[in-house]
């Protein structure tokens, strides 16, 4: 994720803290400040933030601990104002996978808060409620509380967090995967635009909660409809075959021609013909920019586009696209290259078959 520092590996998976996240520290210590006009409390009070969101990250790596145990890798864990995120190289299909890998974050808290309760209630550290502040009180009792609130607030069926997601992997069992998003995605933005109402009259933090569950669900349920339209096609089913190529050696001055002569915006470079990456526009026009003019297409090049065979299934080349953040790879067929799969394609290619009624013509066999 932009903008972010990376503070480490934790279990193999990289670690990192947005920079929005510093700014909420020094927003929270101003906060603490101007109400206590006591440093002391200012440390305690960004203390227990830090620890907060210690937790929140024991919580991510739970989701991706388990997610290993059915072979799906994490990316990375990134720290947020709003929480944490787990990038998972995919999600399960399998609903109980699912429901497995979404309750497992939870469940740290759980395990967390059932620790401290224990623990409090051995040393005579309980105190009333009422004597607690975000500032002031037992400090481990105040976490234990949180760790609570974080159970019972990711359980809200709330698609995506991880309620939503238990959701739909309970009604995945009966009424299949797409189906099943459609409903926790309604039910998600329904619950998204109560918060929002009720944090216009009560707390104004709410209406970024809504917004986040509110666009979240919109684009999972996208993105599960674009997999269940792309299910039973070949890469080929989709590939442009009438394109043109660079060459490594190419200086840009080629690549410019070629992109002024026509509408192709990303190229497939090859090297003894055979394809090496994609020569995208807009890192061709950052290398002019910079001066790079006497630069060969093979130095500008990007080579994490990879290339993908034609006999694929669509389905997982769209989604390895999406992961590299690549718009454009190369199709080959042992070792040639015979065509290029763009997303802009892909998307041609699902609005004319669902103005055909859904036709397909992938020789793929029956699931």
């Amino acid at each position: 994720m932009k903008w972010s520092l990376k503070l480490g590996k934790l279990l193999g998976i990289d670690v990192y803290l947005h920079f929005t996240f510093l700014l909420l520290l020094a927003f929270l210590g101003f906060l603490y400040w101007r109400a206590t006009q006591d440093w002391d409390a200012v440390l305690r009070g960004l203390a227990f933030i830090v620890a907060l969101f210690g937790c929140v990250l024991l919580h991510e790596l739970g989701h991706a601990l388990m997610a290993r145990r059915y072979g799906i890798k994490t990316r990375d864990i990134t720290l947020l104002p709003i929480g944490g995120v787990a990038r998972l190289e995919r999600m399960p299909e399998k609903p109980m996978q699912e429901f497995w890998v979404a309750l497992a974050g939870p469940a740290v808290n759980v395990v967390i808060a059932a620790g401290l309760i224990v623990w409090l209630g051995a040393t005579g550290g309980l105190t009333a409620p009422e004597d607690l502040s975000i500032t002031g009180g037992s400090f481990w009792q105040r976490l234990m509380i949180v760790n609570v609130f974080l159970v019972l607030f990711n359980l809200l069926p709330a698609f995506p967090m991880d309620g939503g997601r238990v959701l739909r992997a309970l009604l995945a069992t009966a009424l299949g995967r797409r189906r099943a998003t459609v409903i926790a995605a309604n039910i998600g933005q329904g619950m998204a635009i109560l918060f929002g109402l009720i944090g216009f009259f009560h707390n104004p933090f709410l209406i970024f909660i809504a917004i986040f569950v509110f666009l979240g669900a919109q684009a999972e349920a996208e993105m599960v409809q674009m997999q269940s339209a792309l299910e039973g096609y070949r890469v080929r089913d989709a590939m442009m075959t009438r394109f043109r190529a660079l060459a490594a050696a190419d200086p840009l001055s080629k690549a410019v021609e070629e992109l002024l002569a026509g509408s192709q915006q990303d190229f497939p470079v090859l090297e003894n013909e055979r394809p090496v990456g994609i020569l995208r526009r807009n890192d061709l026009v950052k290398a002019l920019s910079e001066g790079r003019r006497e630069s060969s297409v093979g130095e500008v090049m990007c080579r994490e586009c990879e290339s993908v065979d034609a006999a694929s299934p669509l389905r997982r080349a769209v989604e390895s696209l999406h992961e590299k953040h690549c718009a454009t790879a190369a199709v080959v067929s042992d070792g040639r290259l015979i065509g290029l799969l763009t997303l802009e394609n892909v998307g041609e290619m699902i609005m004319v078959n669902a103005a055909l009624g859904g036709e397909k013509r992938s020789g793929l066999p029956p699931a």
